[in-house]
């Protein structure tokens, strides 16, 4: 490359820098044993306001001991659905050094039955992240009243 084209590309692109920051000792984090644990966790850093409101789309990262490094707020849409970007989703994952994922909504209805378009995100979420070797755990629907998990009825 010659000097002059070198120089507006280093002029004109964006360096980009990835890190990440833990703000406590990982042995102190949540362990992830089972799907009534991620419910808790979820319920935990969830607003229970909106459970009944709007759905939303969060997903816990977790290292190789299944510990959990944190929650992505993926997306916030209306009564009926949202909008999930697996791009989004999974850059944060990279970003974090991520070891497996947890994917989790609410239905506002109360309705536990996963919706053929939650059935079909899954099987996408779960496609992607074997090519990227971040394995989806399971996916968990979440109601005022109860939670549904795809890896406990055999969904994933």
């Amino acid at each position: 490359m010659d000097s002059n084209n070198k120089d507006i590309v280093s002029n004109q692109v964006a360096e980009i820098v990835l890190s990440y920051r833990a703000n406590s000792k990982i042995s102190h984090k949540p362990q992830i044993v089972s799907s009534l644990a991620a419910n808790r966790i979820l319920r935990a850093n969830w607003d229970e306001s909106k459970i009944e409101f709007i759905e939303e789309f969060k997903v816990i990262l977790l290292n190789r001991a299944n510990r959990v490094l944190g929650i992505i707020n993926a997306s916030s849409g209306g009564t009926c659905g949202t909008v999930v970007d697996l791009k989004v989703i999974f850059a944060a994952a990279m970003k974090a050094s991520a070891s497996g994922l947890i994917l989790a909504h609410n239905h506002p209805s109360g309705t536990l039955k996963p919706s053929e378009q939650d059935n079909r995100l899954t099987e996408k979420m779960v496609k992607a992240g074997k090519l990227l070797e971040l394995p989806v755990m399971d996916h968990i629907i979440i109601t005022s009243e109860g939670y549904y998990s795809f890896a406990d009825e055999g969904g994933l």
